[in-house]
């Protein structure tokens, strides 16, 4: 599971997610990628389960760039446990996602298993995603 070595605030604040995203929103290593419409939290699990998915359908042939990684720790408190005493436990990692952010590129394979492969890791993210391709320089 994909998670930092160190950080410098075992707990962070909640905040939220605002706007559209402004960075990691350009085909920049692949030709075909795989693009959030939606803010959420993207836990590890959800990545990894993407990731997993992607290498299966090309059959680790090609190349396929992580843009998002899990930087951000999500505190729980147990159950039946009374409101105060603190803040919860850190339970899992995750990444901020905002609408337009590129989460998986894909290139050096055919394009038509590339989308295929995208196609089957968007159904296993909980928000809804598009597929963009590079623009063709003509």
């Amino acid at each position: 599971m994909l998670s930092p070595k160190r950080v410098i605030h075992r707990k962070v604040q909640r905040g939220r997610i605002k706007g559209n995203a402004t960075r990691a929103n350009t085909i920049d290593f692949g030709e075909i990628a795989l693009v959030a419409l939606e803010p959420v939290w993207l836990s590890a699990k959800h990545i990894e389960a993407a990731r997993v998915a992607i290498n299966r359908k090309l059959e680790r042939k090609g190349n396929v760039w992580l843009r998002v990684y899990p930087d951000k720790p999500i505190t729980k408190k147990p159950a039946d446990t009374r409101m105060g005493k603190g803040k919860g436990a850190p339970e899992f990692w995750a990444a901020v996602i905002k609408p337009g952010v590129i989460l998986f590129e894909v290139g050096g394979i055919d394009i038509k298993l590339a989308e295929r492969a995208l196609e089957l890791a968007a159904s296993k993210l909980p928000i809804k995603t598009k597929i963009a391709f590079k623009p063709t320089k003509d």
